[in-house]
């Protein structure tokens, strides 16, 4: 056990090391330990072998957090990357965790639709990925990437993640939001949306973002709706967002509102479909909880704070 404690300690320094890229004195006061101490571990991590292009180590808390999340919701699998206590937002673990469920489909043989979301630790889960050749897989996104003003999102991840690994792509071919329920169904009538709808609808895997619906929600911070539109939401109950659609504490989409002019890939049930949701950092531990009770994902990776945060809520 006393092995295996010391194994534990020199994971977390190496994590903190070679991922948030902390000094070593920085380690020793995270850790609450020496200098040299911290130094140790490090070099302990690197003797066992413990380090390799990814933190190969089976920290025992963040199994445990992550055995306990997928218990309880009947998820696929849970990932849980250690925390960095001075940087809980810390999206540089759950990227690199990203990335490796990312690469292990992409390294099928077989033809696979991989369908994405949208945001911030999706984006960085993309770029952590390695340049790979997959020409026989479909890249398609749930959702579209145009701004109010007809610019485009810095957050959609469709066409990076295509150039990276060669294969063919298919995104979204509208605003995020229509104008109204009539410009919906017209934009939806459309040949080349009905195709990618279909594709997002046959997807062998899906990643997305989660979304919190609070004063910093990520939809108002970049300028997809009005603080007025969040109001309205919070107050029809509405905790978080995945692909722009909103839903309460269960899970359960929002009738009317915005939700009446959302775009996107409609947001099913993940039973029975692998659905991957990526996210970090405390104001999003509702949307998560909510997102695990709606069965709105069946499998996720996240960080030792924010598992510990949606268990005590849950």
């Amino acid at each position: 056990m006393q092995g295996d404690s010391r194994l534990d300690d020199a994971a977390r320094a190496a994590w903190l090391y070679y991922v948030a890229g902390n000094t070593q004195d920085e380690i020793a006061r995270k850790l609450g330990v020496s200098r040299q101490s911290a130094q140790r571990l490090v070099s302990l991590a690197v003797t066992e072998r413990l380090i390799k292009m990814r933190l190969d180590h089976p920290i025992a808390r963040c199994m445990e957090l992550g055995q306990e999340l997928a218990q309880r919701h009947a998820l696929t699998s849970c990932e849980v990357v250690p925390s960095d206590p001075a940087a809980p937002g810390l999206l540089a673990g759950v990227a690199i965790s990203g990335a490796a469920e990312m690469e292990r489909h992409l390294k099928s043989r077989a033809p696979k639709v991989v369908a994405l979301g949208t945001g911030r630790a999706l984006r960085a889960a993309v770029e952590q990925l390695p340049t790979l050749d997959c020409p026989q897989h479909s890249i398609v996104s749930l959702l579209g990437n145009m701004m109010r003003d007809g610019s485009a999102t810095p957050y959609n991840v469709v066409v990076r993640m295509a150039d990276r690994v060669g294969a063919r792509h298919f995104p979204m071919p509208l605003p995020v939001l229509a104008e109204d329920p009539d410009q919906l169904a017209l934009l939806h009538a459309q040949e080349p949306v009905r195709n990618t709808l279909d594709l997002c609808r046959r997807a062998d895997v899906t990643f997305v973002g989660i979304g919190q619906l609070d004063e910093t929600a990520p939809m108002v911070v970049d300028g997809f709706i009005t603080r007025a539109e969040l109001r309205a939401l919070q107050g029809a109950g509405a905790v978080g967002e995945i692909t722009s659609w909103s839903y309460d504490r269960n899970g359960e989409v929002i009738g009317g509102l915005i939700n009446e002019r959302v775009a996107s890939a409609p947001l099913r049930s993940a039973q029975g479909r692998l659905v991957v949701g990526i996210a970090v950092g405390e104001a999003k531990v509702p949307a998560v909880a909510a997102a695990l009770r709606g069965r709105l994902i069946s499998a996720l990776i996240t960080d030792e704070v924010t598992a510990e945060k949606v268990l005590r809520l849950d």
